[in-house]
């Protein structure tokens, strides 16, 4: 079995291409790396201004880099931590088969469903502007939805443990995306985004 012709598809009708490639990482070494990052990595309660108001999230982040990046997002500046052992190999390997390159990679770790992410865009200034960000599942399986800016079609998939999903191309222009909270899922996700920082 070929593990990676599922990315010849762009799950996309238009303004972009995402490509799902299934599960990447056999089982046993996604519970391997699940472990070693909710115990190695430096989390941090998200913390994000709405409105001119601060406020702290349940999900947990980090963010590493090749050097010290920084990078703002809802008007918080994170500056990125060099990286793990087990972020090089996960890189190595996300870089492997998506055919990219990355210097930095934002982890967030969500408890269980009752965290999650609304709709939004990763199109900050600081990322290289139509660069590929490829994103690492690992935990629960969760849906994942795509939303276009202008007529609002959406589609959905599952994430699973050990899979990659990749936005590249004109995405963050036109599409938003979000992880839809559930009481549904009650173990922990770690998701890892790698980006380009610019």
């Amino acid at each position: 079995m070929d593990l990676f012709n599922k990315h010849q598809t762009n799950l996309l009708p238009k303004d972009g291409v995402v490509q799902y490639f299934g599960k990447v990482i056999s089982t046993e070494n996604a519970n391997q790396f699940m472990e070693a990052l909710i115990k190695n990595i430096e989390w941090k309660n998200d913390e994000v201004v709405i409105y001119g108001k601060r406020i702290i999230t349940k999900r947990k982040m980090a963010w590493y880099g090749d050097k010290a990046f920084e990078y703002k997002y809802s008007n918080i500046i994170r500056t990125a931590l060099p990286w793990t052992s087990e972020l090089l190999e996960l890189k190595a390997t996300v870089e492997t088969i998506s055919n990219e390159n990355y210097n930095s990679c934002l982890l967030n770790l969500y408890h269980d469903g009752n965290e999650g992410m609304g709709w939004h865009s990763d199109d900050e200034k600081d990322l290289k502007k139509d660069g590929a960000i490829a994103s690492l599942s690992l935990g629960a399986d969760r849906k994942f939805g795509f939303k276009h800016k202008q007529d609002k079609q959406s589609l959905y998939l599952t994430l699973e443990h050990g899979s990659l999903l990749l936005m590249k191309e004109q995405v963050q222009s036109h599409w938003l995306h979000s992880l839809p909270k559930t009481s549904k899922v009650l173990k922990p996700r770690i998701n890892l985004t790698f980006r380009t920082i610019v």
